[in-house]
């Protein structure tokens, strides 16, 4: 039971601006370690290099941007409150009879 209560308490939304940041996050660190691995991966002429370079940016990536970390919530929506429902009054005399 305490288990499942912790699980249950772990926040998994992120807003809006928390996607684009961490969007943003994700392409800068795969555009960083991709430069560094073809750069490190020409200079010792090894293909494999790159690919492990790359790799380890990929993890680091989901690392930061996969959880749902408190910087991605900063800006929570203010949703509007629901109206109140109508009870639905409908008017026979204003329509056509269909033949």
């Amino acid at each position: 039971m305490k288990l499942k209560n912790f699980f249950k308490s772990i926040p998994t939304h992120m807003d809006y601006e928390g996607q684009k940041l961490a969007e943003r996050l994700f392409h800068i660190i795969i555009l960083f370690f991709g430069v560094v691995g073809f750069a490190w991966g020409y200079y010792i002429q090894q293909f494999g290099a790159t690919i492990i370079i790359l790799a380890a940016g990929f993890i680091v990536s989901c690392l930061l941007v996969l959880p749902p970390w408190p910087m991605y919530r900063r800006n929570p929506l203010d949703w509007q409150k629901p109206r109140p429902e109508k009870a639905d009054t409908k008017k026979e005399g204003g329509k056509k009879k269909q033949k």
